[in-house]
């Protein structure tokens, strides 16, 4: 049976990243509306800077610290981490097992407050 598309598992989500040895590794896999949802898997560091809609991450595997505007957390799998539209974030000092899921939704400068 095939897998309909709107049904995402990590590890084939994984096999559609693109192959390089560092930096960012990331593909959009489901979009609905103003939703998107892709994986992100960087190697050695994360060059990502803030973005321009909300978006959430849920972590799928692997360790690390998330900074966002300079607050410092450690994560772990199955953690979801809330970054509103324009702050500053990224992942640092992470496993290299590191990845995540990543949604993104609502209009350019987030949903209001």
């Amino acid at each position: 049976m095939q897998t309909p598309p709107w049904l995402l598992s990590a590890v084939p989500a994984l096999a559609t990243l693109p192959d390089v040895p560092a930096g960012e590794r990331f593909q959009y896999l489901l979009e609905h509306g103003s939703m998107k949802v892709g994986i992100y898997a960087p190697r050695g560091h994360d060059p990502q800077g803030p973005h321009v809609r909300d978006e959430i991450y849920v972590i799928i595997s692997g360790t690390g610290t998330f900074v966002k505007n300079g607050e410092r957390h450690p994560f772990q799998p199955h953690d979801l981490l809330f970054v509103e539209a324009g702050a500053e974030h990224r992942f640092e000092d992470f496993s290299d097992d590191f990845a995540t899921w990543v949604l993104f939704w609502g209009p350019k400068g987030g949903e209001a407050a």
